[in-house]
């Protein structure tokens, strides 16, 4: 089977009038190369197709193309023969030395390279990544040892000779050195794993080690550039902070991560010693990675009303996010949906239009239908609070059904803005109790 991308068979139709495939062969020994470093050598500097069998084995062949039907394709296989060949060799010289170095030996070098001019080198951001895998791993019980040594020597291999040569295998190259000096397994694979997702909708990292590297690399690049006031606009985004955001979001909720991004963003700014406004920074970030946690909420087929329901309640969790709009989902197919969603609008709009003094005193309330509401009320808090300590969301919105019966009758015989001062008050607070219960979970408002 012919392994290429997309992109290089669009580059191989635009380059060729009248492609013909050719196969040609290598020496077998060059297959002790890493796979990543032979198809990179053969797609990237060749233009050829590696060649793996029915088990994604790679075979001692490319196909490469001519660009005229030949009469003698052989003299054409042979000089793409002779030219792989210096190429194959350049890999397996990079090879060989980069294994007499070593990984752990390259970190102090990594001083020598600026991550950016205002944040220093990226020693110094290897050292910021420690401190928050170490946080981050004692969030969600991973292994703090294993992530402050994959985050020890994630960058090392950016000054391999193979890296060099090919930046595409940062990460991959890395992988494969840690494993050949003797590291645990995790941590070889988190080295790599701290670049994914790649891409849109591509994989996330799989081993728990890799998951704290990624999110804590990609955190501590975005909260960087952002304390440096280099904020993407438009189309322009060089350090991909957008797909670093994105990242985060999915590394935490598809792994059903407990972390409360606030948190985390505070703990990255406290590490960067340069002059900026922490505060402030903080609140851009947040809304920069809301705006994405929307876009990645709508395609998952939520709506904007839904996620400004949830938004509304400032939960700075995404795993917790999601659980929330994923009920809310389910609560607004219920028939009383729409009519709860607007008695909470009325009542927003009530307690806004008022001079209620927030004094919590229901102590005047006389009229049987709003007693009825308190009881109902104090009832409902007793069921839906343990159900929200829980993240049981869709049972706590249950529960609220049981409150639109009262709550109507309550609007329908109850006048709230008595000139009574004491009344009037009391009926304030009621209300408020109300409304804070119909938004508990999501505020349900902003559904009608």
């Amino acid at each position: 089977k012919p392994v290429y991308t997309d992109e290089l068979l669009d580059e191989i139709n635009a380059i060729n009038e009248w492609p013909v495939a050719i196969v040609g062969e290598f020496d077998e020994k060059y297959l002790s190369l890493p796979r990543e470093v032979l198809i990179t050598t053969m797609q990237k500097n060749q233009k050829y197709f590696p060649i793996e069998d029915g088990h994604g084995k790679l075979k001692p062949y490319f196909i490469t193309f001519s660009n005229i039907e030949s009469n003698k394709p052989e003299v054409i296989q042979e000089g793409n023969e002779r030219v792989i060949k210096p190429r194959l060799d350049d890999a397996q010289f990079f090879w060989k030395q980069d294994l007499k170095v070593g990984l752990e030996n390259r970190v102090p070098k990594l001083q020598k390279i600026i991550f950016q001019k205002d944040l220093g080198t990226v020693a110094e951001k290897s050292n910021r990544v420690s401190v928050l895998v170490e946080y981050i791993a004692k969030l969600i019980d991973g292994d703090v040892k294993l992530a402050r040594r994959a985050a020890t020597l994630a960058k090392a291999d950016l000054l391999t000779e193979m890296v060099g040569e090919f930046a595409n295998l940062q990460g991959i190259m890395g992988r494969y050195y840690a494993l050949h000096e003797g590291e645990k397994e995790e941590v070889a694979i988190a080295i790599e794993e701290q670049y994914f997702p790649k891409q849109s909708g591509g994989i996330t990292p799989q081993t728990k080690t890799g998951q704290i590297l990624a999110i804590a690399d990609k955190l501590d690049t975005l909260c960087g550039i952002f304390s440096v006031g280099l904020l993407p606009t438009g189309d322009k985004d060089p350090y991909a902070l957008r797909r670093a955001t994105l990242g985060i979001l999915r590394i935490i909720i598809e792994n059903d991560h407990d972390i409360d991004l606030n948190e985390l963003v505070i703990r990255s700014l406290d590490q960067f010693s340069h002059q900026f406004d922490k505060e402030v920074t903080r609140q851009t970030i947040l809304v920069f990675i809301y705006e994405r946690l929307k876009g990645y909420c709508i395609d998952l087929g939520f709506t904007q009303e839904a996620y400004q329901a949830v938004h509304s309640c400032e939960i700075t969790n995404p795993t917790d996010f999601v659980k929330r709009i994923q009920a809310l989902k389910t609560f607004t197919q219920l028939p009383e949906a729409e009519s709860l969603a607007s008695a909470n609008k009325r009542i927003s709009n009530i307690l806004k239009k008022t001079d209620w003094n927030k004094v919590n005193d229901l102590s005047n309330l006389v009229e049987s239908q709003e007693l009825s509401l308190l009881k109902a009320a104090e009832i409902a808090e007793e069921s839906i609070t343990p159900l929200n300590d829980k993240k049981k969301y869709q049972q706590s919105l249950q529960q609220l059904t049981e409150l639109k019966p009262v709550i109507d009758d309550f609007f329908e015989n109850v006048m709230v803005n008595v000139e009574n001062e004491p009344l009037r008050q009391s009926r304030l607070s009621l209300l408020s109790k109300v409304a804070s219960l119909l938004s508990s979970v999501a505020d349900i408002s902003k559904l009608h």
